[in-house]
């Protein structure tokens, strides 16, 4: 990841493409975007949470994609639009959103996330799918909005990376993690972590506040431009400038645990102080109605299984298990489905080879179906 220490960049602008155009431009020179190689594939990445128009506040502006397009283009680089919607076909995004309209005409390449590869995380994750594409490019431009979110308070960053979790592992880590909210803002970092963005441009000109980040939130101009090498330093600046501590958001929390915060960021500009911006009720991190939780926990997302021939009951796995949801009840292994966090530690540590991930026959019908 380039560096050029902590320091975020914040500059005034509005969706007017005469004047946007060179404020982000000048935004990606101070942090370092003049060393993107020629014919170096780059990914941008905005926020494409739903199909909605760009007044809603839900989606990165489509003109600041197109000042991110025509960076690349300048510096001889290939730029692909990537991400995986929350909600609704990618195409269905791109259109309702503005941005095929916007980049009419530009030599630029759409490409969904869709294939994931393995990669090493820390504990308790362990491993990580995380979409091929975003850690195979040479250079990552990360294009978050400045939104409210109801599970995590914010999403800026580091957030908006949890785009490169493709398709259907989207809700599952939500089940996964449960409603422990430090494990899932630890998920997000070793995401960051992993796909490790060169640039983050934030888009603050309209934001969201209350009940985001999706159609239950409220725009609210801001009128910023925000960037920098290093997104956790981002995430921070944006939390200065709305009056909240840096460790009320679980992200920089998390980072900062994580050896990734710590040193005072330098400011290049003037953030305006933000009065009165209205945060979310932080409600669950899974989604629906709350009678279902369980049951969907438990019924369709993979989980550790033993194989009771093989299983020795030697305790390594419910010794190791962080969550404490391993129990030995006779001659059997017994999980406690709704406690487990798939984090398949137990998988792992066992000596006997006696454990393994295993999905649900309603999981296997669902994946089936969405593949389709």
């Amino acid at each position: 990841m380039p560096s050029s220490g902590r320091r975020v960049i914040i500059r005034k602008a509005e969706y007017d493409y005469r004047t946007l155009r060179p404020v982000f431009f000048g935004i990606m020179d101070s942090i370092g975007g003049g060393g993107i190689a020629r014919s170096s594939r780059v990914v941008i990445k905005p926020n494409l949470l739903a199909p909605a128009p760009p007044e809603k506040a839900i989606v990165t502006h489509p003109l600041v994609v197109k000042a991110a397009v025509e960076y690349v283009l300048e510096r001889g680089a290939f730029p692909i639009i990537s991400d995986s919607p929350a909600m609704g076909s990618f195409e269905k995004v791109l259109k309702e959103s503005g941005i095929r309209d916007a980049l009419e005409g530009l030599p630029v390449e759409y490409r969904e996330f869709r294939e994931s590869a393995q990669v090493a995380a820390g504990v308790p994750f362990r491993t990580l799918s995380i979409a091929r594409d975003a850690l195979d490019a040479d250079i990552l431009i990360n294009l978050p909005k400045l939104k409210t979110h109801a599970q995590m308070l914010l999403t800026l960053g580091v957030k908006n990376l949890f785009g490169c979790i493709v398709g259907l592992s989207k809700p599952e880590w939500h089940f996964r993690t449960g409603v422990d909210r430090e494990m899932f803002a630890r998920l997000l970092v070793e995401v960051y972590k992993a796909v490790k963005p060169s640039f983050s441009v934030l888009d603050g000109i309209l934001a969201m506040e209350g009940q985001g980040p999706g159609r239950s939130g409220v725009p609210r101009e801001i009128g910023v431009l925000m960037g920098s090498s290093d997104a956790v330093a981002l995430d921070e600046a944006v939390c200065g400038m709305l009056g909240i501590k840096p460790e009320e958001l679980l992200t920089c929390r998390a980072a900062r645990d994580m050896g990734l915060a710590g040193e005072a960021i330098s400011i290049d500009g003037e953030a305006p102080f933000v009065r009165d911006f209205r945060l979310p009720s932080v409600g669950s991190l899974v989604f629906g109605p709350k009678w279902l939780h369980g049951g969907l926990r438990r019924h369709f997302v993979q989980r550790p299984a033993s194989d009771d021939e093989a299983c020795a009951l030697c305790g390594e796995c419910w010794k190791y298990c962080p969550a404490q949801a391993i129990k030995r009840k006779g001659r059997k292994l017994r999980f406690d489905y709704d406690k487990c966090i798939r984090c398949y530690c137990c998988i792992e540590v066992c000596p006997h080879g006696a454990l393994r991930a295993v999905d649900t026959l309603p999981g296997k019908l669902l994946r089936k179906i969405t593949k389709r």
